[in-house]
């Protein structure tokens, strides 16, 4: 392994815990619990895409003669094929990535959304959207469980609905005083 790489993968770690770290009360507490089947789904993608891209990327750096981001660069646009993909991909990571993780993130709650972009540049861009997106799944989660006081919403019970509201019977007339 390269120093490049060993920074890289560092640097990665460390955007991916600051992430956890500024969204800690997702994940501590027992207020939203266990991962759900959508968000695990998330994380093994991040997984997947992080293992794959890096092995892409070691096998680049040790094969190609002047490693660099620009030859990288260079490299992604050598035949038609490969340059139609990297503009979607350099679009999709330099654009439209920080524009939907900071508006959407703000949004919904998540601390510091931009890290997902800083995240992006060090891990890959699937890996960084798929946690994007788990984090969103366990945000949305998170706020069905707390009222907007921030504490924890009391067990909703079901009970049969009044005749009043149910529209089986006419609710019954009020009297005026």
């Amino acid at each position: 392994m390269t120093i490049q790489l060993g920074v890289f993968g560092a640097l990665g770690i460390l955007t991916t815990a600051w992430a956890v770290l500024a969204n800690r009360r997702l994940f501590t507490g027992g207020t939203v619990g266990r991962p759900s089947s959508l968000e695990a789904v998330y994380y093994v993608v991040g997984v997947v895409s992080l293992c794959s891209g890096w092995y892409c990327n070691v096998r680049y750096t040790h094969h190609a003669a002047n490693a660099s981001y620009w030859s990288y660069t260079r490299a992604l646009f050598d035949n038609w094929a490969a340059a139609s993909a990297a503009q979607d991909y350099t679009v999709v990571n330099l654009v439209l990535l920080p524009l939907w993780t900071i508006v959407d993130g703000r949004r919904r709650g998540l601390a510091i959304p931009w890290i997902f972009f800083v995240m992006s540049l060090f891990t890959s861009l699937a890996c960084s959207m798929a946690l994007y997106l788990a984090f969103v799944e366990r945000q949305v989660r998170y706020d069905a469980a707390v009222g907007d006081d921030g504490a924890p919403s009391p067990k909703t019970t079901t009970t049969a609905p009044s005749p009043a509201t149910s529209g089986t019977t006419k609710p019954e007339p009020v009297a005026s005083p």
